[in-house]
């Protein structure tokens, strides 16, 4: 049995979950850390050990991330870990779902809420009446290798079974900074988007910056009207912390989506890889606008660290 356990993280309290990962291990050594807020745990030894049930040990697991770290959590209990991902995703804060019929627990949610289907193959499913898992469960392995292709067909006909044949594998949770942006209502306006990516960005470095930090990679999350999520994740040219070089990035992943009609809920960016500023090579520029642009922002983040975050801001989130 796999457990999903998502911490109810603040983006400024995630350098928590080294902490949490690590009283996860007090269960299982199987833990899997999933940045910024989550990890993915293999109880299946825990369960015979401490002869509990997995709800019995997410009760457990609750209770000590409360009284040790002041930090709730939702759980999400299955046989493998996309089904523990789902429930955790349906579980109302600070209870646990655990599924026990992976048949019933799939067979009418929207076709997108399966991992890897994203907008652009949920839309093409629908066109051809699989719009539910179950449908799509229901349909032969043939037709959907003809619909979305050979391999992409056969992993969604396995995971509309509840079948996935990832593992938990032990790892260490990675020094990341994230923030996310809400939106009032689902949006569609993808301006509004790139303002809330450029806000998002501007953030990240602002708090990178003031540690002396660079990331090398940058991760996008999209969560979506139904509940189902999209990630993207990139490595960039050289480890930065540069507002715009981390917005230029966070643009062409989101560009690369193709989400002209979804309903966007929510956004989040996550900076991944940290290490010190000073340790990281930087490529020298030509451009003269570049180093401007990095001398203006230095000047920016002398002001905003004497009179407040809203001391200056892009002339597009002023608006």
């Amino acid at each position: 049995m796999i457990l999903h356990v998502r911490f109810r993280l603040e983006p400024t309290r995630e350098a928590m979950l080294p902490q949490l990962v690590a009283m996860l291990g007090e269960f299982t050594p199987v833990v899997e850390a999933a940045p910024p807020d989550a990890a993915l745990a293999d109880v299946r030894g825990a369960v015979r050990y401490f002869g509990r049930g997995p709800a019995e040990l997410a009760a457990v697991i609750r209770v000590r991330a409360l009284a040790l770290h002041g930090v709730d959590c939702v759980i999400g209990a299955g046989p493998n870990p996309m089904l523990a991902r789902m429930a955790a995703w349906d579980a109302a804060p600070g209870t646990t779902l655990v599924v026990d019929d992976p048949e019933a627990f799939l067979r009418d949610k929207p076709v997108a809420a399966l991992h890897g289907v994203g907008p652009a193959t949920a839309r093409t499913l629908c066109s051809y009446g699989l719009d539910s898992i179950g449908r799509a469960a229901a349909a032969p392995l043939a037709v959907l290798q003809r619909i979305v292709g050979a391999r992409a067909g056969r992993e969604l006909w396995e995971r509309a079974q509840g079948i996935d044949r990832t593992a938990v594998v032990p790892n260490a949770a990675s020094r990341s900074v994230a923030a996310e942006r809400a939106f009032d209502r689902d949006e569609l306006d993808q301006d509004r988007h790139r303002r809330a990516l450029l806000s998002l960005a501007g953030e990240l470095g602002a708090r990178m910056r003031a540690e002396e930090q660079v990331c090398r990679a940058l991760t996008l999350t999209v969560r979506y009207a139904d509940r189902s999520a999209t990630t993207r994740t990139r490595t960039l040219r050289e480890p930065t912390a540069h507002t715009a070089d981390l917005a230029g990035t966070a643009y062409a992943m989101h560009e690369a989506l193709g989400l002209q009609r979804a309903r966007v809920r929510g956004i989040g960016l996550r900076a991944e890889g940290l290490m010190p500023a000073g340790k990281a090579a930087h490529q020298l520029s030509l451009d003269p606008a570049d180093d401007k642009a990095r001398r203006i922002e230095e000047v920016a983040d002398k002001a905003r660290a004497r009179f407040g975050p809203g001391a200056i801001v892009p002339g597009s989130l002023a608006a």
